[in-house]
């Protein structure tokens, strides 16, 4: 992989935690994109949010950022635990003004992970999906390392992303992530990396052929453990 050239920024948003409207996210984008321009750093941040699914989605649809600048795609968060009864009408909603949901990292869904045909049904619906870097390198554990390598496997997840917080913890391994792309298929770096163009700049995203995934021997819907955002 590159030198990385371009990042989304996808602030938590409408969380139980953070509120980052458009107009502030935008704004702080700019300042910050100024300030690598004045320094001659080749880097160009696109403002985002990673919005966390509720039942007051579409009454809030003004404040919300897209992946790309038409609002074509949606990067969307659902509950850690669970994949709430009023998904598929939310995202029915959407769909009426020409949005499509991307799930962010839904292998590690504690629902999915037990029932991961609910992402293939998702995925049935035209609802694509992206994969964190770190489960696909194994930071999260094992099981969500094999889920991810499943839903890749299956077609069910189309970008991955870093979904990094900060450089101690939660840091870029995007580079590791494609060597495991890599090493799964060949072909899959150039069409991960080709993917994440396409949204950031509204294209249609081929989603080629998917397959039901297989499910896992365990999952974490009776395992305590920490949460993660």
């Amino acid at each position: 992989m590159g030198l990385i050239r371009y990042i989304l920024a996808t602030p938590h948003h409408m969380d139980r935690h953070y509120l980052n409207h458009a107009g502030d996210v935008v704004a702080a984008v700019e300042a910050f994109q100024a300030e690598l321009d004045v320094n001659d750093i080749p880097l160009t941040i696109f403002p985002g949010q990673e919005v966390h699914l509720n039942g007051q989605l579409m009454e809030k649809v003004d404040d919300l950022l897209g992946i790309d600048t038409g609002r074509h795609y949606l990067l969307l968060e659902l509950p850690h635990e669970m994949v709430p009864s009023y998904l598929d009408e939310m995202i029915f909603q959407l769909s009426c003004v020409g949005i499509t949901p991307v799930i962010a990292h839904p292998e590690r869904n504690a629902q999915i992970i037990a029932e991961p045909q609910r992402l293939y049904k998702l995925a049935e619906d035209g609802v694509l999906a992206q994969v964190t870097a770190t489960s696909l390198v194994g930071t999260f554990g094992d099981q969500v390392q094999r889920t991810a390598k499943e839903f890749v496997k299956c077609g069910l997840v189309q970008v991955v992303a870093s979904d990094a917080h900060t450089l101690k913890n939660r840091g870029f391994a995007m580079t590791k992530a494609y060597d495991v792309l890599n090493e799964m298929n060949s072909e899959y770096p150039e069409r991960f990396a080709t993917n994440a163009r396409d949204l950031l700049n509204g294209e249609q995203i081929d989603m080629g052929q998917i397959e039901i995934p297989r499910k896992q021997r365990k999952h974490w819907l009776f395992q305590k453990k920490e949460r993660v955002k």
